[in-house]
């Protein structure tokens, strides 16, 4: 058993939130807000604030009900929303864990020949993949959770710092035009798809639903849990919107082909060189690995403490979500199995065209962000469920709303050819 480390109060306080930055940020969100900026140009920046905005209100309603009931939002869909959902959002994760988890494994194999390639490119892609994938299982398996907090802690500070650093340095930036970009306002028709990539794409997915674990473990309860959420929460994708941005800025200084494959990141590393000399490149390279393998860590971390709940559900095991019942959790052999499936199963797939999969993953995709959106408006706005102090109030309902119609018309136009 490792050993348990003693937590700063600041580090409770803002650590769960740390941990929403650095999964939430992964590689495809890191080149979407570079190509957005290449091709648009800085009139995009208030899309990377405003999509943090739209995923903060939904982890706070994921946080409220939490705080609430003292169940996880998965048991609230389960025992009052039916068995519809329940199949609806496994077949949907076991899917997402497939495509992310392979998104990841490739993200990392190019960090990782940024900086040392083994032969040719796409087999060096492979073989640092697969070492960053058993690497994360090996942490995750035998390191604890204290010591996963600090690891991903040091790579948020790293990945903002540096991206941070490098955009302000990019030189010939705008920075008036930047300014004016923060402003909402309706891009040209050409500009619309890359700005509602980069609403859509801040924050993550799936992995909103962790939150729950994570501020399980620091014994968050009730209304003052609730603030505590809001401001760790606040402090989290205030990072993630600023990191948007950073990446909606460098990319503006240079013209990136369309194709958002993780090697862009290596041609970007390159011009990012030329621009500010090897010292940026290197800097980039560094913030640019921090960001991927802290996405892969937080995915091989709490995804499986979502599909390890499913089954405990199923079995109707139901309880409180406390400190020790997150711990024991860790402990099953559904979550320790599911950490190996997703550890080794997107390895295999590598270089594999699977169409199938990808496309009933993109037809589940459009849906589940306005399906949590909508729950949260139906459940938290019951006091018989979440108590009268902890409902809904009306500014939330007003951002909930707003937060479903955006990502209902982002799932609609997803799967419009």
């Amino acid at each position: 058993m490792p050993a348990r480390l003693r937590t700063p109060s600041w580090f409770a306080l803002l650590a769960p939130g740390l941990l929403v930055a650095a999964t939430g940020v992964g590689a495809g969100d890191l080149l979407t807000g570079a190509l957005a900026g290449s091709h648009v140009g800085l009139a995009v920046l208030w899309a990377a604030w405003l999509g943090a905005v739209c995923k903060w209100t939904l982890n706070e309603g994921i946080a409220r009900w939490q705080m609430g009931t003292g169940t996880p939002l998965l048991e609230g869909w389960v025992r009052y929303l039916g068995t519809p959902l329940y199949v609806f959002f496994l077949v949907y994760l076991l899917l997402w864990s497939v495509v992310v988890g392979g998104a990841l494994v490739s993200a990392c194999g190019v960090a990782g020949t940024a900086f040392w390639s083994w032969g040719e490119p796409e087999w060096s892609k492979r073989i640092w993949g697969v070492f960053h994938s058993l690497l994360g299982l090996g942490l995750i398996w035998w390191g604890g959770f204290r010591w996963f907090e600090r690891l991903m802690a040091c790579c948020v500070a790293a990945m903002f710092a540096v991206v941070l650093l490098t955009a302000f340095w990019m030189p010939g930036v705008d920075w008036a035009a930047a300014l004016q970009g923060l402003l909402p306002r309706v891009p040209p028709p050409q500009g619309l798809g890359w700005t509602l990539g980069v609403l859509g794409g801040v924050g993550g997915t799936v992995t909103l639903l962790s939150y729950g674990y994570w501020i399980a473990h620091h014994e968050r309860q009730g209304r003052r849990g609730l603030r505590v959420c809001q401001i760790d929460l606040a402090a989290g994708y205030t990072m993630t919107g600023l990191f948007g941005m950073a990446m909606v800025v460098i990319g503006s200084r240079f013209r990136l082909p369309e194709a958002k494959d993780p090697l862009l990141a290596l041609e970007l590393a390159q011009l990012i060189q030329q621009a500010v000399g090897p010292w940026g490149r290197w800097l980039f390279q560094l913030g640019f690995w921090a960001a991927v393998f802290s996405s892969l860590l937080g995915v091989w971390q709490s995804v499986p403490y979502l599909f390890a709940h499913l089954v405990h559900l199923r079995r109707r095991e139901r309880g409180r979500l406390d400190a020790a019942a997150v711990e024991q959790l860790e402990t099953t052999n559904e979550y320790r199995g599911y950490l190996l499936f997703l550890a080794t199963v997107p390895c295999l797939l590598l270089g594999w065209r699977v169409q199938g999969v990808q496309l009933l993953y993109a037809v589940l995709g459009a849906l589940f962000m306005p399906l949590l959106a909508a729950t949260l408006l139906v459940l938290n706005n019951r006091p018989g469920l979440v108590g009268r102090e902890l409902k809904n109030p009306w500014w939330i309902n007003l951002m909930l709303l707003g937060v479903l119609a955006l990502f209902a018309f982002l799932g609609i136009r997803s799967l419009i050819p």
